[in-house]
């Protein structure tokens, strides 16, 4: 598959640094929260390296995933009263879901070039 915007998995990787650090940058590091920020800033960094070194359609599938993940885990695990952890989780979440649609468009886009032998 041919790479076309490294520079979305460059910005999804400062994206799960910011969400990792959040916890202590914004006050909320201790309980679900700031275990969430951590595990899914892990994710979002790990798959971010892996689209770097080698674009594939599922590494943006994943992103894809857990971006909403984020953007929704706030009120599914209950901690809509720590604002500053919902606020770091949806705007984080959805830059990382919208982020990794937008590559999923372009790739499916654009087809692979196809070798034309003669």
């Amino acid at each position: 598959m041919e790479r076309k915007n490294v520079a979305i998995d460059w910005i999804n990787l400062v994206l799960a640094v910011a969400l990792f650090i959040s916890p202590w940058v914004l006050g909320f590091a201790q309980g679900t929260p700031m275990g969430n920020a951590l595990i899914a800033g892990i994710v979002i960094g790990a798959i971010a390296i892996a689209a770097i070194v080698s674009f594939s359609q599922w590494e943006e599938w994943v992103n894809l995933i857990v971006g909403l993940w984020v953007l929704i885990s706030p009120w599914v695990l209950g901690f809509t009263a720590v604002t500053s952890a919902v606020w770091a989780h949806v705007v984080i979440g959805l830059i990382v879901a919208v982020l990794a649609a937008v590559e999923l468009w372009l790739a499916m886009r654009s087809p692979p070039r196809q070798i034309v032998s003669r």
